[in-house]
């Protein structure tokens, strides 16, 4: 009898445990199944659809994400720039990445659509289009979504919610032609763009009319690689205009334009007394030219995505968004301008002429051509 009891309350304690360790595994499974899957790290480009959404509305009272085109926030330029514009914002308002600030990368311009109605289920107070490509994605969004804030960078998309975030390119352009045609030793200057296209032509036109006020009569070559991410594209077009004499190419190009640093820098690394260089567009690209103790970087027409980006999400965050607005920076609010990051190569000289034509822009006294037609007026009129 005592046997048979032993038996009986061996089996109680045995099934016990066995329920005991099933309900261990099933929470352990919970939460460190989503913890190591590889998704659940992603950024907002990749992360599913229910779960990030209900994060993005718990990381504060605001929050604003943006949609990279295919440049991505590494090219060293635009995309770049915007990324740390809204990084500075969210780290400067206590919120954490990924829920109170996050970014959606775009591999493809198919990408566009689906990111920004991505970001909307996830809750985002304030979406960016980061580039005039991403102009019809987020007009058709916007319009699908009245209660959601979006802002386009370098276009205007007229609808209530959105605010559109333009530059005045070709000024800050024709400072860094100023600087190209005072550098030049051979007279001859090149401009490589990304795809041809209106705003890209603002830069090309503001480099061209600056060189030109300087010396009417240097050779500007002029190429576009017909994308923003084909560095290899990009160095082949800076080895045919180094080849051909040129000493200075101005590239806005994006990520293309890193392959005009790569070829820059292999001249000058197997030809030191060689002069070749470089200027930077959008963000400060000194350290992209840097060989040692070197550097092929001339200067860079900085364009501050970085501070309009962050100025607006701090206007939308404190219920001033500039919805149906369009903003525009120049050089007279220092939205663009050139960098002086390599003091060894802009010298006194370069740096005085700079500062004497910009008082002229900024006074009124010259108005910067935008379009080509412009710039062929201006030219005559040298």
């Amino acid at each position: 009898m005592k046997k048979q009891r032993f038996l009986i309350l061996f089996v109680v304690l045995l099934a016990f445990g066995m329920i005991l360790s099933a309900c261990g595994s099933s929470e352990e499974e919970g939460s460190n199944g989503g913890s190591n899957d590889e998704n659940g790290e992603e950024n907002a480009s990749e992360n599913e659809e229910g779960t990030d959404g209900e994060q993005a509305e718990a990381g504060g009272d605001f929050s604003a994400a943006m949609v990279t085109d295919v440049g991505g926030i590494d090219d060293k330029s635009f995309n770049q720039s915007a990324w740390e514009g809204l990084q500075s914002f969210g780290e400067n308002n206590g919120l954490e990445e990924k829920t109170g600030y996050d970014y959606a990368q775009s591999q493809s311009d198919a990408d566009y659509l689906s990111n920004l109605n991505r970001l909307v289920r996830q809750n985002f107070n304030l979406i960016y289009g980061i580039g005039f490509k991403l102009k019809d994605a987020v007009d058709t969004v916007a319009g699908q979504n009245p209660e959601t804030n979006f802002a386009i960078v370098d276009d205007v998309v007229e609808q209530p919610n959105v605010a559109s975030i333009t530059f005045k390119e070709h000024e800050g352009s024709f400072l860094a032609g100023v600087a190209a045609a005072m550098k030049t030793e051979s007279d001859k200057l090149g401009f490589v763009g990304g795809i041809e296209s209106d705003l890209i032509k603002k830069f090309e036109t503001g480099f061209r009319a600056g060189a030109k006020s300087v010396n009417p009569n240097i050779e500007i070559d002029v190429q576009y690689a017909g994308a923003f991410d084909a560095p290899d594209k990009g160095k082949i077009i800076a080895s045919n205009m180094y080849g051909q004499g040129i000493d200075v190419i101005y590239h806005a190009s994006g990520a293309t334009g890193n392959g005009v640093f790569a070829q820059a820098k292999d001249i000058k690394k197997n030809n030191p007394d060689q002069n070749v260089w470089v200027i930077g567009v959008d963000r400060d690209q000194n350290e992209e030219g840097a060989i040692g103790d070197t550097n092929v970087t001339l200067t860079s027409m900085v364009k501050r995505v970085d501070v309009a980006v962050e100025q607006v999400a701090t206007q939308a965050m404190n219920g001033e968004f500039p919805g149906g607005e369009k903003l525009e920076f120049g050089l007279k609010d220092d939205g663009v301008g050139v960098a002086r990051s390599n003091k060894e190569a802009l010298t006194e000289d370069i740096i005085s002429a700079i500062e004497e034509w910009k008082e002229k822009i900024v006074n009124g006294d010259l108005k910067v051509p935008s379009t080509r037609d412009d710039l062929e007026t201006y030219i005559n009129s040298l």
